[in-house]
């Protein structure tokens, strides 16, 4: 399987999404087709936690306050199936390796992993 789940206005993923080759992927825009219960567990199933997918960056996290709630792993399924905004984007899928957001070290293994095959 190859998808990627993104957010056409996140300026930080499309960015990345011009790195790498889209041909052969699967694209879901998490706004206009949010994500199912069978996608996220999908997702979590590869990352090993709910909460490796939730973006602590969201606005709604602090709009929430949940910085100061001790949440749970069902929190965090349950905070990306209701709002698109708390998952961490974008999320890459190729086969049974994830990439998961936009931090230097993913974005690093995410092309590394493309230098592999075209070798």
């Amino acid at each position: 399987m190859k998808k990627i789940y993104y957010l056409k206005t996140c300026d930080t993923s499309m960015r990345i999404l011009k790195m790498i080759p889209l041909e052969g992927f699967t694209m879901q825009e998490i706004k206009t087709e949010p994500i199912t219960v069978k996608q996220l567990n999908e997702m979590k199933n590869l990352s090993g936690s709910f909460e490796s997918l939730f973006s602590r960056r969201a606005k709604k996290y602090k709009e929430m306050g949940l910085k100061n709630q001790n949440l749970s792993e069902k929190d965090y399924q349950q905070f990306i199936l209701n709002h698109y905004t708390f998952l961490k984007r974008p999320v890459i899928i190729i086969d049974d390796q994830i990439f998961i957001g936009s931090s230097k070290k993913t974005i690093e293994s995410l092309l590394e992993h493309f230098k592999k095959r075209k070798s």
